[in-house]
């Protein structure tokens, strides 16, 4: 029986492993194997460490390179113009495009520059349709604090009207082309009408006012007598202090001035022979006339006047001073015209304008 016993133990033809073999080829283990996924979470943490700090420092040193960048080209407003590093005397060039509206840091760099040794005169470029009053205002008492210090010509490109006229007038000498739309003596102040069409889509409109002209203009209800009578009051205010500064800007009499001042347009030629500008010409005229009459060097480097502030100034200097001048002035100039244009139908923030219209069918 003892053989019987033995082959049903070990069935298989090969001899049994001994325990001390079966020791040898599985080794006891102490408990469960280590999990891969674990040590994976671990280096995908680390990992994520490693990102977040590289890009903090990569972020700090851009603000760094760009603190030193504007450091640099800070001195980039009279005496050290953009990347080109213009130093010593030279002309200024003003160039006053699009809508005019008041603008701070131009007022102050215009007078930051009639107290540079180096600026030795500016020439004023005007191509804009107008602006607000108040905008035109400033500009016209900053180029004529200006004036008081240093020679100053203005030269009319395609448009110098209403507003774009005013600003024009500190200068001593204006040069217009042929062909250039100047003139518009005038102020507008206008709304509109939104009644019917309220009435349309079942809306009306209330108002809750301290007194009855406090919503005068308004866009819900027509225009009181009494708020016509007090809205013209102040735009021939207005009107009277734009022919005062023809007047004096031109040397001519109001009442010569009044006569022209009916808001209409000229071209240069027209605007000659009515006294409104000097000679035809443009920028080469007007440097010629600085060294006749000034002995101010035709020859004398010319440098744009841009009054930026640091960003501005930063980014120019970092993009190019071009680029930098452009996306700044089309930004600018949109925002503006939304804010101002956008609100009101032509009663902005700055309030009253002087801008010509080409009249629309």
């Amino acid at each position: 029986m003892l053989p019987h016993r033995q082959a049903m133990a070990n069935p298989s033809p090969w001899p049994a492993p001994s325990p001390q073999t079966q020791s040898q080829a599985q080794p006891a283990q102490a408990g469960p194997p280590p999990s891969a996924g674990g040590l994976e979470a671990d280096l995908l943490l680390d990992r994520r460490r490693l990102k977040r700090s590289r890009a903090l420092w990569r972020g700090l040193a851009v603000v760094a390179l760009l603190g030193v960048l504007a450091l640099g080209f800070s001195g980039a407003g009279l005496d050290a113009p953009g990347l080109g590093g213009l130093r010593g005397p030279h002309v200024l060039r003003l160039t006053v495009s699009g809508t005019i509206t008041d603008d701070r840091k131009l007022l102050e760099a215009i007078d930051k520059a009639a107290e540079s040794d180096s600026v030795r005169a500016m020439v004023l470029r005007v191509d804009s349709p107008g602006g607000t009053v108040a905008g035109g205002e400033g500009l016209h008492a900053a180029l004529a604090r200006f004036r008081q210090a240093k020679p100053l010509v203005a030269v009319f490109g395609g448009t110098a009207a209403s507003a774009g006229y005013m600003i024009a007038m500190p200068a001593e000498r204006i040069f217009a082309r042929e062909g250039s739309v100047t003139g518009s003596i005038g102020v507008l102040l206008q709304s509109f009408d939104a009644q019917e069409a309220m009435r349309m889509l079942g809306l009306r409109a209330e108002a809750i006012t301290s007194g009855p002209l406090k919503d005068q203009p308004s866009p819900f209800r027509p225009l009181s007598d009494e708020g016509r009578s007090a809205l013209r009051a102040v735009v021939e205010d207005l009107h009277s202090q734009f022919v005062r500064m023809v007047a004096e800007g031109r040397r001519m009499p109001e009442e010569r001035v009044r006569a022209l001042a009916d808001g209409r347009i000229m071209t240069g030629r027209q605007a000659l022979s009515a006294g409104l500008v000097d000679a035809i010409g443009g920028e080469e005229e007007a440097r010629a006339h600085l060294a006749g009459t000034h002995g101010i060097d035709a020859g004398l480097p010319v440098r744009d006047l841009r009054a930026r502030d640091l960003r501005e100034r930063t980014f120019g200097a970092a993009l190019g001073e071009a680029f930098g001048a452009a996306a700044a002035t089309v930004l600018g100039d949109s925002v503006k015209s939304l804010i101002s244009e956008g609100v009101g139908g032509g009663l902005g923030v700055d309030g009253a304008w002087a801008l010509w219209q080409p009249y629309r069918h």
